[in-house]
């Protein structure tokens, strides 16, 4: 399986191992800066390299694309990829705007080509443990969660912090991962309504760098969520989640599961991990996409599923800026 690549910063070389770790073949690479393009290409064994996706997808001789690019290019690049017939995996968020959001998955339905998401930690072994827990009803009915997305005493430069290449801040960045891990482990409920309080205290920059989210999901599940980067504290690493059930609580990181009234059930995972975000788990997500390409069905990251977090996302923003509920 020969795949592209859009991109060649830190996450496109996360993709590019888990590509070469499970027998895909990186064969060309994208990017608009020659030391940056060449660099990559050596680590990785790239024989063909490109200036722009246009170029790249021109030469051929790839079976699916890899975006990895500011947020801003998510959009073109993944719609030319489709236009030409070629299966795409994108970078979370899946781009700046809900808008941008709907031309892709609009335009993935309509050319019958697929449009994969990169929703990491749906591919994590303890993420599917828990999910499996609350599917088989351990937990009751959930009542309320707790996720969290923020990095301690550190946050991203460059584009990340650009509004333009970017779109939003830790929240765009870091909050969508516990978004979409409650929305993967609740079984991808839709929003009924958003309330939230964003805004930008720890740097001069022009996005957001902590933000408090609290969505109510259809059937009444109510969702708190924590964004941020350069904050002094977090209850929890990345994508680190909560439920609160009728009949028992459950988490992630440290994973666990106590009936209520009960002991707490250890599954037995490691706690820190090392790193957090673990090889195995892009591993499983890149299969899924080298299965995506064979068979041209996606299952975990599917463009509708992340489509509503994008809306969720606006709708988060639009919030704060208004200090009202926005109702979805």
């Amino acid at each position: 399986m020969r795949l592209g690549f859009s991109g060649t910063g830190y996450i496109a070389k996360i993709h590019a191992d888990a590509a070469q770790a499970i027998g895909a073949r990186v064969a060309s690479v994208a990017n608009h800066r020659p030391e940056s393009r060449a660099a990559f290409a050596e680590r990785f064994a790239v024989d063909r390299t490109f200036e722009n996706v246009p170029d790249l997808l021109a030469a051929g001789g790839i079976d699916g694309l890899v975006v990895c690019t500011p947020n801003a290019l998510h959009a073109p690049d993944t719609l030319a990829a489709l236009a030409a017939g070629i299966p795409v995996l994108v970078e979370k968020p899946m781009a700046r705007t809900a808008v941008e959001a709907q031309t892709m998955h609009d335009a993935s339905v309509a050319s019958v080509v697929p449009l994969m998401v990169a929703h990491c930690w749906r591919f994590d072994a303890e993420a599917l443990w828990l999910r499996d827990e609350v599917r088989a009803g351990r937990l009751g009915r959930i009542i309320r969660t707790k996720g969290y997305g923020v990095h301690v005493d550190w946050g991203p430069k460059g584009w990340f912090t650009q509004s333009a290449l970017a779109g939003g801040g830790a929240l765009a960045d870091m909050g969508i991962h516990a978004l979409d891990t409650v929305r993967f482990l609740l079984g991808d409920p839709l929003p009924e309504r958003v309330y939230a309080a964003v805004g930008t205290y720890y740097r001069e920059i022009d996005v957001d760098d902590t933000g408090v989210i609290v969505v109510t999901w259809q059937g009444g599940i109510t969702s708190v969520i924590e964004s941020g980067w350069f904050q002094p504290q977090a209850d929890g690493p990345e994508a680190a989640t909560q439920l609160y059930g009728t009949e028992g609580y459950g988490r992630l990181y440290p994973t666990s599961r106590k009936a209520s009234g009960g002991e707490l059930v250890d599954p037995g995972f490691v706690f820190p991990r090392k790193p957090h975000c673990l090889p195995e788990m892009y591993q499983a997500q890149m299969r899924a996409f080298l299965e995506v390409i064979r068979t041209g069905r996606v299952e975990e990251g599917r463009s509708d599923v992340s489509l509503v977090n994008a809306r969720i996302v606006d709708a988060t923003y639009t919030s704060s800026q208004r200090g009202e509920v926005v109702h979805l």
